[in-house]
């Protein structure tokens, strides 16, 4: 048995979730052997890494009577204790995820055997009582939180003993993995009678009895009615179960989060919780804010629990740029104050998970990837994985092909920078030299935040609540195409892509929850999407009547999410909103200039929305087509004023024309805070600095061509001379205070730390 460090013992300092530059790699103990622990341990400190995580995984550890083996009695990789103790005398931080989920293409995702076959009442049923063929369970249902409270109470105090106020090194924990992931990407939501109940009094309490008999058509009091209706529900309720369903879930997996916090905290630990996030799909995080809009409940206003993003997405180019960029930022805009963000599984592989060569990430792409989660204030970063590793065998076999804990096969984690074997991939000494130069300035790098940007996104939860729908119902679909086509980046994602390339960098905000309190001086850009409920639009009226500045892009708003009438914001505009044109067969919606401001032909968009303007509008864009075209020469991009402030709408799919988006913000009063003059389009230029006004600069090139870069800020040039930016590297800046120009601290592509 392995014996608890004690003070006296205590390794060398190791960087905390609040106060560090936490720079960590996945090792995965229970898929190594204990002879490979060290060697891996030492491989991740030469590279820079001062923080290792790992998944605890309660299938693994779990024995065929029903006890636990946490301490290598019956196989020694299985004594967790010791890997602990091991990173503690290297001065590794650790970041435990006992789960109870956790993926990592394990069984279950991670949950036993025993958990299903003793308690099938967990696995609720879903859309017209279908039952789902993966693991899914009702996450508060009673005998599912009696079984994690018997593995938490067997692996918690363990993590407890070696938290840094006990002289070990566990500096947080991550409550479950991944929360409603599998839901989301199957479509099953839980619907058993006793969830939908829950549901039921849930909106008794908040609305009352006559409004939630209104809405549905159902007495409350008639219980054995719900669990039917709502399984397969009728067209007429379909988009209201819809919200309910989905703001009612946000709730319950926050409850679930808080079960697991106070378990925890009652067994000893008194470090930082971590909630991971999900959402990457396709190679791309355009509905990472999914994830977000599912789970932002559980870290919601508390610094003691930290939101981790996955991102899986390989190389970083211009086209997957919006959506990594504008996740990062709607994350943090459900934070508050002294809260960090994070990534708790960055993918840092090779992107071939199938062993078929089917590579996708270059050995740019960690790198580039890592400092831009950096310039846009991540201080937590967790390469997932960092090494391979070997599947071991279940205790006992259960007939399915290999026996094993996970279905990958015996090798597991081929495409890590170090494989099963420890054998360096082609990409490490690239991600080595990034992490060690991080490393390096880990402290300057820590203290930049990213300065004020000119101009903010607007974030809307509920655009992203399209987790669940029900899939018989043509009316739900189309809501959720159309909620998927236009939210957070707009049309075709090119409003984050203009700003993030034209020298904005903007962060965001939650629109959804509370007042609105986004300073005046700000530009608000929003894409809002045909559904954006009154309440919303109001707060944008009020803040625009006190002087604030709006970006509309994308159609304007007239429903609200339950379809009903919701024009508040065209009200106080005093625009009138035709039908939106969309392009189809033999029809081409276009965009023409109404004078030369914007520097642009008449182009094709993928849609147009003829507006009626008030007097005094200032007109920049209308639709082209001769006689007969529909809407042919109305109003499509106008600027309206508004109180002590103003709103541009852009109701059209404008190209990612980049001195039309940069004049349309110009009209706005808003202007970058370092120009950049740039030999291709597609650098990102990120200004950051500290308290004491060193400034840092990050300059990213995720475009394929190699860029020549000049930069100035208040009319002086921060480099002597242009900065050389290869394709799809990056570069920071350091300007001390009172200096004329900025040295070079990083260039990726070289390797070289300055």
């Amino acid at each position: 048995m392995t014996a608890t460090p004690s003070a006296a013992s205590h390794a060398p300092s190791v960087p905390t979730l609040h106060d560090d530059l936490v720079l960590s790699g996945e090792i995965h103990y229970f898929r190594l052997e204990v002879s490979e622990w060290e060697d891996r341990l030492d491989a991740a400190l030469a590279m820079g890494i001062n923080t290792v995580a790992t998944y605890i995984p309660w299938i693994v550890h779990e024995l065929p009577d029903g006890s636990f083996d946490l301490t290598g009695r019956t196989r020694p990789h299985l004594d967790l204790g010791r890997f602990l103790d091991l990173c503690a005398e290297r001065g590794l931080a650790v970041v435990a995820r006992p789960g109870p989920f956790v993926m990592a293409e394990l069984k279950h995702e991670g949950l036993p055997y025993s958990l299903f076959r003793d308690h099938p009442e967990v696995v609720p049923p879903s859309w017209d009582g279908a039952t789902p063929d993966v693991t899914v369970v009702d996450y508060t249902h009673p005998a599912y939180l009696a079984a994690c409270r018997g593995w938490y109470d067997a692996v918690i105090p363990l993590l407890a003993a070696r938290t840094p106020s006990r002289g070990g090194t566990v500096v947080g924990v991550q409550l479950d993995n991944e929360i409603g992931m599998l839901p989301w990407v199957t479509n099953s939501p839980d619907l058993s009678d006793r969830t939908v109940a829950d549901l039921v009094a849930w909106l008794v309490a908040a609305e009352g009895e006559q409004a939630v008999k209104e809405r549905y058509g159902l007495d409350p009091a008639d219980t054995g009615a719900w669990g039917p209706a709502l399984r397969s529900p009728d067209d007429e309720v379909v988009l209201a179960l819809h919200r309910d369903l989905g703001r009612f879930t946000r709730e319950k997996y926050a409850s679930y989060v808080r079960h697991l916090a106070s378990w925890a905290r009652e067994l000893g630990v008194d470090v930082p919780f971590l909630v991971n996030i999900h959402g990457c799909w396709g190679g791309a995080a355009s509905m990472f804010p999914l994830g977000v809009s599912q789970l932002y409940k559980t870290w919601e206003g508390d610094t003691d629990v930290i939101p981790g993003t996955d991102y899986y997405i390989g190389d970083l180019t211009l086209e997957k740029l919006p959506g990594f960029w504008a996740s990062n930022a709607f994350v943090a805009a459900t934070t508050v104050p002294g809260q960090p963000t994070g990534s708790m599984e960055f993918e840092v592989g090779s992107g071939d998970y199938g062993e078929s060569l089917g590579v996708n990430s270059g050995p740019e792409a960690g790198p580039l990837k890592l400092q831009t989660c950096l310039a846009q204030g991540n201080t937590l970063v967790n390469y997932y994985l960092l090494t391979g590793g070997r599947n071991p065998r279940l205790f006992e076999p259960v007939g399915d092909g290999n026996d094993r804990v996970a279905f990958t096969g015996e090798r597991h984690g081929f495409a890590a920078p170090l494989d099963p074997e420890g054998r360096q991939s082609p990409g490490h000494a690239r991600l080595a030299d990034a992490t060690r130069a991080a490393a390096g300035q880990a402290d300057l790098l820590r203290a930049a935040r990213p300065e004020t940007p000119p101009v903010t996104l607007g974030f809307v939860p509920d655009h992203y609540m399209t987790e669940y729908h029900y899939p018989r119902s043509e009316r739900d679909r189309r809501f959720v195409a159309e909620l998927d086509r236009f939210r957070g980046s707009g049309p075709r994602e090119i409003l984050t892509r203009a700003l993030a390339v034209s020298g904005f960098a903007p962060d965001a905000v939650n629109l959804q929850d509370g007042p609105l309190a986004l300073p005046t001086d700000r530009v608000l850009a929003l894409a809002p999407t045909p559904y954006l409920d009154d309440e919303i639009q109001e707060r944008l009226v009020a803040w625009v009547l006190a002087g604030g500045r709006l970006l509309l892009h994308g159609p304007v708003p007239t429903r609200d999410l339950l379809d009903r009438p919701a024009t508040r914001l065209a009200d106080a505009l005093g625009l009138t909103v035709a039908d939106r044109l969309d392009e189809r067969v033999g029809f081409f919606p276009s965009i023409v200039p109404a004078d030369d401001r914007l520097e642009m032909a008449e182009v094709r968009g993928g849609f147009v929305q003829p507006l009626g303007v008030p007097d005094g509008a200032d007109v920049l864009a209308r639709v082209a087509g001769g006689a007969g075209s529909p809407g042919a020469g109305e109003a499509c991009v106008v600027r309206v004023a508004h109180g002590a402030g103003q709103v541009l709408v852009v109701a059209a799919d404008i190209p990612c024309l980049l001195p039309v988006w940069q004049r349309l913000l110009a009209e706005l009063g808003a202007e970058p805070l370092v120009r950049q003059t740039t030999s291709v389009p597609g650098v990102v230029v990120v200004p950051t600095a500290t308290a004491d006004g060193t400034r840092v600069v990050h300059t990213l090139n995720p475009s394929p061509w190699d860029a020549e870069v000049t930069l100035e800020r208040d009319g002086r040039p921060l480099l002597a001379e242009p900065l050389r930016l290869p394709a799809r590297t990056g570069a920071w800046l350091v300007q001390e205070p009172g200096a004329a120009h900025a040295t070079l601290g990083w260039i990726g592509g070289t390797g070289a730390a300055r």
